[in-house]
């Protein structure tokens, strides 16, 4: 049922992305901020707990949806498989990536450079984004393939739709702390590095699987050898040495194997094929685990 609910949301947000807001879900900004009200000016330990105690408020709806669902139909019923599509196509986001992607290179391709400057600073939650960057690029389309894609998608295999709706709402209020903090508002500011800790512990082991992936669907031994020399991010925050490998190995994994980047728009389609079979990979060994009964 997993991977049914999967491949549908992947093809149903691929398809509405361009006609649906709802991936957005900026309702949500309101209690975002009153959470970063009360989480602002804490102990790091007492914001972390907080930090939790406001997503599990969001996620509760979520879980007694399932349960009520799961005890009323079995899982392969209808209503809990459109449940699950549902809940896959609002986390696969905000944005489709691929759609993000192709506006940023048809920008440059007609020359449109604030067009592109606006669409990269979105990728690369970065105000100082230069277009001409093909680094930026890179680290960002494989920064946002794991909060987008891979974080999602790994949540939902272990615990379901309740997995991936706490991976999306705590990426959510990671993006509305930093976006706020980037204005320099104090709550925002101080509550910021809790919701990164709880963020990245969530990302953790999403980030290196699809590291795994990149080195399986590029240039095997450069990702592999790159990963090895990356050595233990000491005094790293947890967030930042998750987008370091993702990063570093993806960048790694295009040696030799797929189109040079030349220039940045070169950069980010290479990037983005490079996700898109890393993707591949991983349906194909959820529908091999789905198979032997590993995920159901």
């Amino acid at each position: 049922m997993k991977l049914i609910a999967l491949i549908l949301g992947l093809a149903i947000g691929h398809a509405a992305t361009r006609r649906l807001k709802l991936r957005e879900l900026r309702w949500f900004d309101p209690y975002f901020d009153f959470a970063l009200a009360r989480s602002g000016g804490r102990s790091r330990p007492v914001a972390v707990a907080l930090v939790l105690v406001f997503l599990a408020i969001v996620v509760l709806p979520v879980l007694w949806v399932s349960i009520v669902l799961q005890r009323t139909f079995i899982p392969w019923d209808l209503p809990y498989l459109l449940f699950a599509v549902f809940i896959v196509f609002l986390c696969l986001g905000p944005r489709d990536l691929g759609s993000e992607i192709e506006d940023y290179c048809a920008a440059l391709d007609r020359g449109e450079h604030d067009e592109a400057r606006r669409v990269l600073t979105e990728l690369s939650e970065s105000r100082s984004a230069s277009t001409g960057s093909a680094e930026l690029v890179e680290d960002a389309v494989f920064a946002q393939a794991t909060n987008r894609i891979f974080g999602v998608t790994f949540w939902f295999v272990v615990l379901g739709p309740v997995g991936a709706w706490l991976f999306r709402v705590s990426d959510l209020l990671r993006r509305r702390a930093a976006f706020e903090a980037a204005r320099h508002t104090p709550k925002a500011e101080a509550a910021l590095p809790a919701i990164e800790i709880v963020h990245g512990a969530l990302a953790l082991i999403p980030a290196r699987l699809a590291a795994l992936g990149y080195a399986l669907a590029g240039s095997f031994d450069d990702a592999i050898d790159c990963w090895r020399g990356l050595g233990r991010p000491e005094g790293r925050p947890l967030h930042e040495g998750n987008a370091r490998i993702v990063a570093a190995v993806g960048k790694a994994a295009m040696t030799g194997y797929l189109e040079q980047p030349a220039n940045s728009s070169a950069a980010a389609r290479n990037s983005l094929r490079l996700v898109m079979r890393t993707l591949f990979i991983w349906v194909t060994v959820i529908a091999l685990m789905t198979l032997f009964g590993w995920a159901v």
